[in-house]
């Protein structure tokens, strides 16, 4: 598992602590006997990316997809050919709706981190069929370590925060430095409590603006073959 160097050094006191070590030898055995999703080389993929100073938007998702081909190591977006999962398929709904994109084509959210956003997962890993199989193995350490970090090193960031489990972490943002927008999961069992109708992507927009940041340009369909 491998961090560039911007985001290694940022995180070099975690990386070397003895949770993360344990965390490191559980990944390594589960890869080598199980199938495990993402690829090896794309557990971090949100994160190399994207330079931790560059982030304007952070997503918060819970873990990956569980099905053959469809993770590619950012939360909610799956390789170009992949089906369009259901709680995606409603994200873009959103998203037409809210700033008029045209619907995309595909699920790769890739334009999206080259834009900006910093799309995680809570758990970076998981075993194939076996939804939260790497739950409480230690990656929520991890990843609890980079909100915090990120709240205290840096100014102007948005958090979405789609649902209960990511609204847990709403405790760890510093919201005199940053801007929380919250909603229900997009999930079709949650969609339409409350999701539909948030417009978290114009928010997003106009907190950046407001503050001196450069908007995202979330529409994806100009986006060519990236994975």
């Amino acid at each position: 598992m491998l961090l560039n160097t911007e985001w290694s050094s940022l995180f070099d006191d975690e990386l070397h602590s003895s949770y993360f070590k344990e965390l490191q030898n559980f990944i390594d055995i589960e890869y080598k006997n199980k199938i495990i999703f993402p690829e090896y080389e794309n557990i971090f993929r949100a994160f190399n990316l994207i330079s931790p100073q560059k982030i304007k938007v952070v997503i918060i998702g819970q873990d990956p997809y569980h099905g053959v081909n469809q993770a590619n190591g950012l939360a909610f977006s799956v390789c170009d050919k992949c089906k369009i999962p259901p709680s995606l398929k409603n994200i873009f709904t959103e998203l037409v709706d809210d700033i008029r994109c045209d619907t995309p084509a595909n699920g790769n959210l890739t334009k999206w981190a080259k834009e900006g956003v910093l799309l995680i997962n809570t758990v970076l890993t998981v075993e194939k069929a076996k939804p939260n199989s790497h739950k409480n193995m230690g990656w929520e350490i991890f990843t609890n370590s980079v909100i915090k970090k990120l709240s205290y090193e840096y100014e102007n960031i948005v958090f979405i925060l789609w649902g209960g489990p990511s609204q847990k972490k709403e405790s760890l943002i510093d919201t005199t430095k940053h801007f929380i927008l919250k909603a229900p999961h997009p999930s079709p069992l949650s969609s339409y409590r409350g999701f539909f109708g948030s417009k978290p992507f114009s928010q997003a927009n106009i907190y950046l603006k407001a503050n001196g940041r450069k908007e995202i340009d979330w529409c994806l369909t100009s986006q060519k073959t990236l994975l």
